[in-house]
């Protein structure tokens, strides 16, 4: 069940439990939400506490470079003078 799901059946939960006023024969409408809500409720938390960590799991490729040798360059120039 994901996010959305269990968002869904906390809001037809409510609305069953404290916006609807009719009365079905053999059905409490207040109990249905209630267990609705509750339900849910554990779907919500059982969404981000328990699939969502696998979710963010993110791959590092990691690549070698070799070090490259320091070349120093030096110049020498003759005195014309000399």
């Amino acid at each position: 069940m994901g996010i959305g799901v269990s968002i869904f059946l906390l809001a037809v939960g409510a609305i069953l439990t404290f916006a609807v006023e009719a009365e079905v024969a053999g059905i409490d409408l207040d109990v249905v939400g209630l267990i609705l809500m509750a339900v849910g409720a554990l779907g919500l938390v059982m969404t981000l506490l328990v699939w969502g960590p696998r979710r963010r799991v993110a791959r590092v490729e990691r690549s070698v470079v070799p070090q490259r040798e320091v070349v120093e360059e030096r110049r020498v120039y003759d005195d014309p003078a000399l």
